[in-house]
Parts: C-alpha cells; structure tokens; sequence
C-alpha cells in the first residue's frame, strides 16, 4: 500500500517472521522464507499439534505455544490458514502490530477485505496478497510488451482435491485469472454474467465468467475443479498481437503484424501474410522465460517491501478489487441456478 511508511530502522534489521498455518502450503512459505536473506524466521505455527511438531523438527524452526505469542514475537506473519480464517488471523496480527502476507484471496467477504485494509491503514502496516500468477515467469516475459488487450480468454482446470474446496472454484480458482486480467486491462468492470453448477462438493465446481470492461474489453474465464488433467492458459488478443500464456508450462508465445522494415530482432521466424492487398509478416517470437521461484519471489518481495527496500506487487487493494470482481461472478452464479428452480407444486 503506497500510503504506509516503513521507518528505516525497520529497514536495517533482519525481519522477524513468522509462519502461521503449516499444512501442505505453509511448509512451502517456511521453506522458501529461510532462504530469504532480510528474513528471520521466528517460528511458525499450527493448531494441530503433530503438524506442529513435525514441521518443527524437518526445518529447525521454533514452534510456538500460541497464536498470541506467535503474533508478539513477530515483525510480519505469513496467514496460510483456510480461507475463512484469513480475517480473524489477519486482523489480529494487524492490531498486533504486524505486517501481514495472506495466501489469496484476502478475505471471504468485501466487508472483512475492507476491515482489513483500514486496520492496515490505522498501524501503517503493510498488506499484501499471494496471488502467485503475477510472479510466474512466463507472465513476468510479458513485461516488455505494450499491451492494452481487447479480448482475453482464460482456462485454469485442475484435478479434483479437498484443498480449496471450503471455497467455490471461483475464490478457489478463477481469482488468479481474474487477479492477472485486472492488472492487464486497467479498467474498471463494466458487466458480468456467470453460469456455474456443482458436481462433487456442496459449492460451485465449474464455473465460466464473461467480463466487460469500461474501455470496451473482454474476458472470458473458465475455471474447473473437477477436470481430469491440468491446464492453466491465458490467450490475449489486440491490435496486432496475439499472445498465449501456459503458466502451467511457463511458456509464453507471441505472434505479432509487422511490416517487413520492422521484424523485431527477437523473432523466431516470420510468415507471409496478405490481406486487403498488405503484405505484412507475422512475427514468431518466444520471449525468455526466467526459470524463477515464483512463491520465493513474492515472498521476497513482501519481507523487501516491509523492510523497505521495494513495493508490493499485489497490495491489499488489487486483491480486493479481485475479490469483487470474484464475488459478482459468484452471486451471478447463484442468481442464475435460483431462477432455474421452479417453484414448489408446479
């Protein structure tokens, strides 16, 4: 948030941090965090006792008694916790007086993602947002590009797994294609209609999404749960560009109109192309692909950011407006499969 203000003696000490929720994803944000050079990892910990225990003893890390003692012995706290306790964690690390990285999304609701925000606000502390897609590599190659999409269509599918499933596939899922949408467009919503049904759990497993845009763009999102294989695909269009993004490959394809004076030095190959009597080529271009942790890197970036030395890249304001848009697809969803009920007797 570009209006707290980290002293600079925040910035000249190690960061004390700490893990709270160390299931399958939390070991992951302990692991990363004890390679980051301005982190001190001051523990971690878990309401379950054994999970407790035996992510003390596989990393050497100090597993504290309570969540109150976790919280004051802290600079800033890493909330890996289910969805519907990323406000009361988060709210009661804020008062403590920590800085706060919650997986996504921030919150369940728009009221708690705003509680937070002013709390945040109020301490001066930082919040930010684990919407990891905008670090991996293959959306990071985009960077050097002018984009201003008119159309994107994305696909984000997966196997089915308990994890996730507390929440529809929509805050499980589809947030992460709406997080790197928002950021691309830059533009506020215009409309949005949703269909969705559940298939194995008692909330939404599939779901497509049509966004309109002000500036008169399109997205179209699908997000699955219950697929038999993976796939996480995002395909921009505009004005002479098309480009598809495999952030499950991490790849990242780039076919451009060009003139024949302006072949980019970095394409492949070029194509013939004639149309209304142009002779344009199309560019083939593979931009590089970093081969980077994309959760150590966002992890660095909050602890750099606390200490100063950087700004978030997803703030707890993107990640609200995430939310938002999250939520209108959601209650469309539940609008719809309302009306298809008919009412009783008939």
């Amino acid at each position: 948030m570009s209006s707290v203000i980290i002293s600079h003696a925040m910035a000249t000490k190690k960061i004390k941090t700490a893990v709270i929720g160390v299931g399958y994803l939390g070991r992951h944000h302990v692991e990363q965090l004890l390679g980051i050079p301005e982190a001190d990892v001051a523990g971690v910990y878990d309401t379950n006792a054994e999970t407790l225990a035996d992510v003390q003893q596989r990393y050497g890390v100090k597993a504290f008694g309570s969540f109150d003692e976790t919280i004051a012995s802290s600079d800033a706290v890493s909330v890996v916790v289910p969805t519907r306790r990323h406000f009361e964690v988060a709210s009661r690390a804020l008062d403590a007086g920590c800085h706060v990285f919650i997986e996504k999304p921030i919150s369940q609701t728009l009221a708690e993602a705003d509680q937070l925000l002013r709390q945040a606000e109020k301490q001066q502390r930082l919040i930010q947002v684990g919407h990891i897609e905008r670090l991996n590599p293959a959306a990071r190659s985009l960077e050097k590009y002018a984009l201003a999409p008119r159309f994107i269509e994305g696909h984000r599918l997966a196997p089915f797994s308990l994890r996730g499933t507390d929440v529809p596939v929509v805050l499980d899922l589809m947030i992460h294609d709406i997080d790197v949408v928002l950021h691309l467009v830059k533009s506020p919503v215009r409309d949005v209609r949703a269909n969705g049904v559940s298939v194995i759990t008692d909330s939404i497993d599939i779901a497509t999404a049509r966004l309109e845009f002000e500036n008169g763009a399109v997205a179209n999102l699908t997000a699955s749960r219950i697929s038999q294989k993976q796939m996480r695909k995002l395909r921009i269009f505009q004005s002479h560009i098309y480009i598809g993004v495999d952030f499950l490959q991490q790849l990242t394809e780039v076919y451009r109109l060009v003139g024949t004076e302006e072949v980019p030095p970095e394409a492949i190959l070029t194509m013939p192309f004639e149309f209304n009597g142009r002779r344009p080529l199309i560019a083939y271009e593979k931009p590089e692909v970093r081969e980077d942790n994309a959760l150590q890197l966002e992890l660095s970036n909050f602890i750099r950011s606390v200490a100063g030395l950087e700004q978030p890249i997803v703030d707890g304001y993107s990640a609200r407006a995430a939310l938002d848009v999250a939520i209108q697809i959601q209650d469309t969803i539940t609008r719809n499969n309302a009306e298809e009920i008919p009412p009783a007797g008939k």
